[in-house]
C-alpha cells in the first residue's frame, strides 16, 4: 500500500512539473513574441513585415527552447544513469555496507534503528537498486527524464503561447493592432500567472503582478525602440 501511494504521489508530482513547465513555456512564447511584433509594429504598418518577423521569432524561439531543453534534460538523464551505475557497482561489491547505509538513511528519516534495519532488509530483498535509488538518490529508475519528451513539450508550449500575440497583431487593422495585442497579451499573462501560482501553491497576486509588469515593460520598450527606428531610419 505504501509503495502504491508513493508511486501515485510521484506520478502526480511529475504531472504537476510538466504542467508548470508548459505554463512557463507558453508564458515565454507570449512575452518574447509580443515584444517582437509590437516592436516591428512600431516601426512599420506593413502586415507582411510584421507577420514575417513574428513567424521568424516564433520558429526561432520554439526551436531554441526545444534544443535547450533537450540538452538540459539529456545532461540530467546522463547524471541519473551514472549515479545508478555507481550504485549498482557498490551493491555488487559491498552489499553489507550498502545495507548499513540504507538503514542509516531510514533512521535519518525518523525511523527507530530496529525498524529502519528491518525495513532496509526488506527493501533490499525486494529490489536493492530501486530502494537505494529512491531513498539515497531520489531517483525513480523507471521514470528517468526523457529529453525528447521535454524538447517536444517545450516546443509545443512556446508555439501555443507565441500564436496569441502573432494573431492579435496581424488580424486587426493598423490602428487597432497594438492596443488589441497589448490587451490580449496582458490578459493571457494574467491567466498564466494565476495558473503558475496555483500549480506552485503560491499566492496569485504577486505572480500575476510580476508577469504582467514584465510583459508590459517588454512591449513598451520594444515599441518605443521600433517607433524610434521607424522614424530615424530612411525608407
Amino acid at each position: 500500500m505504501g509503495t502504491d501511494g508513493g508511486t501515485q504521489s510521484a506520478a502526480i508530482s511529475t504531472r504537476l512539473n510538466w504542467l508548470r513547465a508548459g505554463v512557463l513555456g507558453a508564458n515565454d512564447g507570449i512575452i518574447s513574441t509580443a515584444g517582437l511584433v509590437v516592436g516591428v509594429a512600431g516601426a512599420t504598418t506593413s502586415r507582411s513585415a510584421i507577420l514575417a518577423a513574428g513567424v521568424a521569432g516564433l520558429l526561432a524561439g520554439a526551436l531554441s527552447m526545444a534544443a535547450g531543453e533537450y540538452v538540459s534534460v539529456s545532461s540530467q538523464r546522463d547524471s541519473e544513469k551514472a549515479a545508478l551505475d555507481l550504485e549498482r557497482r557498490e551493491l555488487a561489491e559491498s552489499p553489507a555496507e550498502e545495507l548499513e547505509e540504507l538503514t542509516g538513511l531510514l533512521v535519518e528519516r525518523g525511523l527507530s534503528r530496529a525498524v529502519a534495519r528491518e525495513a532496509a532488509e526488506q527493501l533490499t530483498e525486494r529490489d536493492a537498486l530501486r530502494a537505494h535509488a529512491r531513498v539515497e538518490l531520489g531517483i525513480n529508475p523507471d521514470e528517468l527524464a526523457n529529453p525528447w519528451h521535454a524538447a517536444l513539450a517545450s516546443l509545443v508550449a512556446f508555439t501555443v503561447g507565441a500564436l496569441l500575440p502573432l494573431l492579435a497583431i496581424v488580424l486587426p487593422g493598423p490602428s487597432g493592432r497594438v492596443p488589441v495585442t497589448v490587451g490580449a497579451v496582458l490578459l493571457a499573462l494574467t491567466l498564466c500567472g494565476v495558473l503558475s501560482a496555483r500549480l506552485g501553491g503560491a499566492g496569485a497576486a504577486r505572480a500575476v503582478a510580476r508577469n504582467v509588469t514584465g510583459g508590459a515593460l517588454a512591449m513598451a520598450v520594444t515599441y518605443a525602440v521600433g517607433t524610434w527606428l521607424g522614424t530615424a531610419t530612411p525608407s
